[in-house]
């Protein structure tokens, strides 16, 4: 086939081999397509293959199948007109199960690294794991459909509702949930024991027995809460239920596993309850670990009461 860089070309061939092959031997690239109005390159196909098919067969280092740039509009815009399949589809074969890449990566340094949209019922985005491995007890465990590594924000509109639908168990790292609640004294810290001013804000405590105490501040340890609620500027996060650690004060009565646990006249502490009487209304909770004596750390279970 003979081409005439001055006018339209056109080749065609029914073999099984391509219309026009083009090889260069160094580090040029072997075609380019460049257009002023157009598009630089178009395939066109009209069987199940690839309109355009980018292999990289490099076998060492990086080597992509495919490079696409752009300075103002979509890097790879993906667009499909049959039922179930994707706009944009990546998929990684790579059989190292530690190792094993991504099929599809997102990143931005001033946006959102992915986003879904979605104007029907279905999920904006959807994460589906079914890769198996082992779990407990010998039995095989399923990997999370999602992996967050972050803040997790559910309605950013406050007027519009939003949902978050998970088939499965929701794992949070963290030992307890807790409610945000505002600090009147810039010396509370975690895992002390607090209690409510007139003004509903938080302070360590100084009385044992208090009935004014709302509880313990969560995070001490190196234990932060799995789940905070109502999170705001000049709040602490005080523990609604779970386990966590906290300032305990032992230098009268000692603290033993399953002690109920009230307020200390030491700022922040908890103690031992001895008068149930006086603690009617003041307990923080039951004490999982022993603290024979001075003041030290006991782990805490806080149960809704």
């Amino acid at each position: 086939m003979n081409i005439n860089f001055d006018e339209p070309s056109m080749g065609q061939t029914s073999s099984d081999l391509p219309t026009l092959t083009l090889i260069n031997q160094g580090a040029a690239p072997s075609l380019v397509g460049e257009s002023g109005q157009g598009e630089g390159i178009r395939g066109i196909s009209h069987s199940p293959h690839g309109a355009v098919v980018g292999v990289n067969d490099k076998a060492d280092g990086r080597g992509d199948g495919g490079w696409f740039e752009s300075t103002a509009g979509e890097g790879c815009h993906g667009v499909s007109h049959s039922a179930g399949h994707g706009g944009v589809v990546g998929i990684n074969d790579n059989p190292g199960v530690e190792q094993g890449g991504p099929g599809v990566y997102g990143e931005s340094t001033t946006g959102e690294g992915v986003r879904g949209v979605s104007h029907t019922n279905h999920g904006a985005v959807v994460g589906t794991n079914e890769g198996i491995g082992p779990g407990l007890f010998g039995k095989s465990a399923q990997g999370p459909a999602a992996h967050l590594d972050g803040d997790v924000v559910v309605g950013r509109d406050l007027f519009v509702d939003r949902n978050i639908v998970v088939k499965g168990d929701l794992t949070l790292v963290g030992a307890d949930y807790a409610e945000a609640l505002t600090v009147a004294d810039d010396t509370v810290t975690a895992g002390m024991a607090v209690v409510l001013d007139d003004g509903g804000r938080i302070r360590p405590c100084t009385t044992a027995y208090d009935a004014r105490v709302a509880g313990i501040v969560s995070g001490a340890g190196g234990v932060p809460p799995a789940l905070v609620l109502d999170r705001h500027d000049g709040g602490a996060p005080v523990a609604l239920m779970g386990k966590l650690w906290a300032l305990g004060d032992a230098t009268e009565e000692p603290i033993r596993c399953g002690d109920l646990l009230t307020t200390s006249s030491v700022p922040g502490h908890i103690r031992r309850v001895t008068d149930r009487e006086r603690a009617f209304g003041a307990i923080v909770g039951k004490a999982l670990t022993d603290l024979p004596s001075g003041r030290g750390m006991v782990r805490v279970l806080v149960s809704a009461s």
